[in-house]
């Protein structure tokens, strides 16, 4: 079954898909490794790894497809990728979407943010006009391929203008042919149900970001309010972080790093996860030297 497929499955399904943030394609490995059903591609995370800064919009399409195009080939689940405010007008769109597709990712997020963007918990976002808005979501519909590509559509109305706007244009963007709407950064666990009963029948996204602007409830409570995905986009690059930050903590202050090996995966572990022992086999059918 094509990625794209399984993935408009998964969203119609009743069960609530969970997809983890993968801000490099390590991330993604590891997610995928550990049974999640799809990998959420994120530009958060992929402006840290990347470049070392912050979500404002700093990332260039071509930067962002070659990092979804790497995580797509690297995972055997269903990868969907920030497309930011698809980096243009809507005739930036159409070969924004061109790229994402031939990527090999199964769905693209836009956005109606202002150019240049921030995530979608911080202070200062500015939205263009909805009308605008709308005529991206119609371009990326008309420009992919594969009917089953999915088509993600994200308003950051809620912040500044209140959440009545905020279900107006994810309502447009849904009759331009949007196949997911995400209303970024409810501010209470009624406007998340609220935002459910507005989408009956589109499929939903919850956005759970750690010290983020929205609650964060157990999955089942996101399933049970009727949302079909809920991404966690900031968590793996925290942990990640965090990680590194305690090993070298460890190092500064004993001058080895033994107190910490049992939070390490191993060498051989490691290897064996990146795939080295596969690539040996390899070399050994086509005679290659090692």
């Amino acid at each position: 079954m094509k990625k794209t497929t399984l993935l408009k499955q998964l969203l119609n399904a009743p069960e609530i898909l969970i997809a983890p943030g993968a801000y490099d394609v390590l991330s993604a490995k590891i997610i995928a490794h550990m049974g999640f059903k799809a990998v959420y591609m994120t530009g958060y995370g992929t402006s840290a790894s990347v470049l070392g800064q912050p979500d404002v919009g700093l990332l260039t399409m071509s930067e962002m497809v070659e990092r979804a195009r790497n995580i797509a080939e690297a995972v055997d689940v269903p990868v969907l990728a920030d497309g930011d405010t698809g980096y243009g007008n809507p005739l930036n769109v159409i070969r924004t979407v061109r790229e994402y597709e031939k990527a090999g990712v199964a769905a693209i997020q836009l956005e109606d943010q202002l150019f240049p963007k921030r995530c979608g918990h911080m202070l200062g976002r500015k939205v263009i006009p909805m009308e605008e808005m709308v005529q991206k979501i119609k371009a990326a519909v008309d420009t992919r391929i594969d009917d089953d590509f999915v088509i993600i559509a994200r308003t950051d109305a809620r912040t500044t203008l209140g959440l009545a706007e905020a279900l107006r244009r994810g309502q447009a963007y849904a009759e331009a042919g949007a196949d997911l709407i995400f209303i970024e950064s409810p501010e209470s666990i009624e406007e998340m149900k609220e935002i459910n009963r507005a989408f009956p029948n589109v499929p939903t996204l919850a956005n759970m970001l750690e010290g983020g602007r929205s609650p964060m409830p157990t999955t089942k409570e996101l399933e049970n309010m009727g949302f079909g995905i809920a991404i966690y986009c900031t968590g793996p690059l925290y942990a990640a972080a965090g990680a590194v930050k305690r090993y070298l903590e460890a190092l500064q202050r004993t001058g080895d790093t033994k107190s910490i090996w049992n939070d390490l995966i191993t060498f051989s572990e490691f290897n064996n996860f990146i795939g080295l022992d596969e690539y040996n086999k390899k070399g050994q059918k086509y005679g290659v030297k090692q």
